[in-house]
């Protein structure tokens, strides 16, 4: 899907670079009546109110759409693609042949409406969006929304336009190169989507200005040393006599971690 830029009509929209959405389809009335709750983004807990995360607050209320993440066996056929303000992948709504009813999940890039889709444990003809284990998987193949174990939901690899890359297998266990290059080795066991996330294009979009950011609830970031002692290690306006820190004191530079390195 190719970037769309538009005319600079205000300073808000010349640098503007969106998404269009001519491939997805709309919500209709059926298709609302599915949606169950609202997700808003505060930033503080909801039961004592603190706050959670920084720079967090207003944005618009968003209803939320329920996933099928876990490996439940289904035979279904994509109705369409849908968008989700909730997340940057887009999301396929499917219908279960067998079951008869309707459930939504992750989009494969490229998949279209009118392709089947199955998620078993015996695949043998393996084709995109399809999901089964990793020992069913040939070494090399692009896979994504990648569990750790049998009965666990997936965990790797949802973001918009990520992957996973299945680099060696063994009769037990596996070894998987995630998004970020790191290598990790889990059970042959474990299910896998073949292919990548929808949406490849995500980290390209250019926002434009400030007001679309304020709208997914993202507020101004604040310098440490701009706020109050109080609020901050570095507040104050004092430059010196102290290094770089986190707001609950950790150091930021030379490669701190509180994870203790194994010895190999």
């Amino acid at each position: 899907m190719k970037l769309k830029k538009l005319n600079s009509v205000t300073n808000g929209l010349r640098h503007q670079l969106n998404l269009p959405k001519y491939e997805l389809s709309k919500n209709n009335r059926f298709l609302r009546s599915t949606i169950k709750g609202f997700f808003y983004s505060y930033g503080r807990s909801f039961s004592k109110g603190f706050l959670t995360m920084y720079h967090r607050g207003g944005g618009v209320k968003n209803l939320f759409r329920k996933l099928e993440f876990s490996n439940n066996g289904y035979n279904a056929i994509v109705v369409s693609n849908l968008y989700d303000p909730c997340r940057k992948a887009f999301v396929s709504l499917n219908f279960d042949l067998e079951k008869n009813f309707f459930f939504r999940t992750l989009a494969p890039n490229a998949i279209s409406p009118g392709l089947l889709v199955s998620c078993h444990y015996g695949i043998e003809d393996l084709k995109l969006g399809y999901r089964t284990q990793i020992k069913r998987v040939p070494t090399g193949s692009i896979v994504s929304n990648l569990s750790t174990s049998e009965k666990k939901i997936g965990q790797y690899a949802r973001a918009a336009g990520t992957f996973g890359q299945i680099i060696q297998s063994d009769l037990t266990t596996a070894k998987v190169r995630l998004p970020s290059n790191k290598v990790i080795t889990i059970s042959v066991n474990a299910f896998v989507n073949i292919g990548l996330i929808s949406n490849t294009q995500s980290s390209s979009v250019v926002v434009g200005k400030a007001g679309r950011n304020r709208l997914v609830g993202r507020r101004p970031i604040v310098r440490g040393i701009a706020m109050n002692p109080v609020d901050h290690p570095h507040g104050g306006k004092t430059n010196g006599g102290r290094p770089s820190v986190t707001p609950w004191g950790l150091p930021t530079k030379s490669g701190f971690s509180l994870k203790k390195r194994k010895n190999r």
